[in-house]
């Protein structure tokens, strides 16, 4: 079962049809509690930073995705409130990866970096499992976190920049699999399947 957070720079209804693709039962909350009962969490966004992070304290979800042991995948802004930081707002975000996520330069290329594009593998991990350089997925931002020591994917658009990243339970795309046709697809069902391994490991 995953449970989708609901709040206010999520992009639900995206994320949700995914899953239902792949058959996977879901339920959306913005209630902690509720979320406990979730094997795994997907933790979407689309929207600015400051105001998603005021937008998760004031329903205590930030502490409560701190303190989760559950497979958790960010997706988007998502993933980039995981890190420390960001310069969007001069916003404190979750801090539970290293690193603070940058602007890209608008004076060398168009912002946001929108459209497909590919990642370059960097490590092993069951998240990524059959995807390679040679496949195409759709990203929008106007953020990027810079490669660093948990970074399993980089792609590049006016730099090289995290497209997949894993410290501990914590996962996150800065692309969007819920808009990336069959290689979204394989990379959600390749959560579920984490999400599935999780559960038994705990049972």
């Amino acid at each position: 079962m995953i449970g989708i957070i609901k709040y206010q720079a999520g992009n639900l209804a995206s994320v949700a049809n995914a899953l239902e693709r792949l058959n996977a039962e879901y339920f959306i909350s913005d209630n902690p509690k509720e979320l406990d009962r979730a094997d795994g969490i997907i933790f979407p966004g689309v929207g600015h930073a400051g105001a998603a992070m005021d937008d998760l304290r004031s329903r205590d979800l930030d502490v409560w995705l701190k303190n989760t042991k559950k497979p958790v995948l960010g997706i988007c802004l998502g993933m980039q409130l995981l890190y420390e930081s960001s310069e969007e707002g001069a916003s404190d975000t979750l801090g539970l990866i290293p690193g603070k996520l940058k602007k890209f330069d608008a004076s060398k290329a168009k912002v946001p970096h929108m459209g497909w594009n590919v990642f370059e593998p960097k490590k092993e991990h069951p998240l990524i499992n059959g995807i390679d350089n040679k496949h195409f997925l759709y990203y929008v931002h106007g953020y990027y976190a810079p490669a660093n020591e948990y970074t399993l994917a980089t792609c590049k658009y006016i730099k090289d920049f995290s497209a997949v990243v894993s410290k501990d339970n914590f996962m996150g795309v800065q692309f969007h699999p819920e808009k990336s046709g069959t290689v979204g697809s394989l990379l959600l069902q390749n959560f579920l399947d984490i999400v599935k391994e999780s559960s038994r490991k705990s049972a």
